[in-house]
């Protein structure tokens, strides 16, 4: 169990009660080792260029939770997870979500595997392939991205895996109004979402798309 006195334990804790995201002993503790994980093989792995574990948890950690409310149920497919963001927070806080992982980089699926066993997350899946080349007969109900690629390219390259009735979720820095633009015509924009994470100066969206036919097509509007 992590110490009641952790800096890093203290920050998470602080940073989830600010976006009202309760959290368990358990759960506490994993994210708090997901951090000192990260940061150890980052020295060897280079995973993020952020060094600070404390930066870690303010501009990784809370910034994949902020999108926490939105996630729940079915199966769920984060597209070039990397170190596992924001696919390795939301299976801890969402233990009866089904998460697969999905990244081409070898080292970091290494890294994943490790923490995965050391965690003990039962739910999260890990799968070292381009999303192009990846085939799901059944399909995810979510596809998220994270600084992954422009909305147009996400599209384009997981429009195979996103199960009938199914969503992306796109996170985004500024409100991305040159990509939302050239959405594809068969693509319904549900919402954009502005997300507040806590301890960040910077803004962030969430974007939400659906496909449908051409005829019934709506560009919806920001919330």
């Amino acid at each position: 169990m992590t110490g009641v006195g952790d800096p890093l334990s203290r920050h998470i804790r602080l940073g989830c009660d600010e976006m009202e995201l309760p959290l368990s002993q358990l759960q506490l503790d994993a994210l708090c080792n997901y951090i000192k994980l990260l940061d150890k093989w980052n020295r060897a792995y280079n995973l993020t260029a952020i060094r600070d574990p404390q930066a870690m948890v303010t501009h990784h950690l809370l910034d994949s939770l902020s999108i926490r409310p939105w996630i729940g149920g079915g199966r769920v497919l984060d597209v070039g997870t990397g170190a596992g963001l924001p696919g390795i927070p939301l299976a801890i806080t969402c233990p009866d979500t089904e998460f697969s992982l999905l990244d081409s980089n070898g080292k970091k699926i290494r890294f994943l595997r490790q923490l995965v066993a050391e965690l003990k997350l039962e739910n999260v899946t890990l799968i070292q392939q381009r999303a192009q080349h990846l085939v799901d007969k059944a399909g995810f109900d979510m596809v998220l991205s994270r600084a992954f690629a422009s909305l147009d390219a996400m599209l384009a390259g997981t429009g195979h895996l996103v199960a009938e009735g199914g969503q992306w979720l796109a996170m985004k820095g500024k409100y991305p109004s040159e990509e939302l633009a050239k959405l594809p015509a068969d693509i319904t924009l549900q919402a954009v979402r502005a997300v507040d994470v806590p301890g960040l100066d910077a803004q962030r969206h969430l974007v939400f798309l659906l496909r449908h036919k051409p005829d019934t097509v709506d560009r919806g509007k920001q919330l």
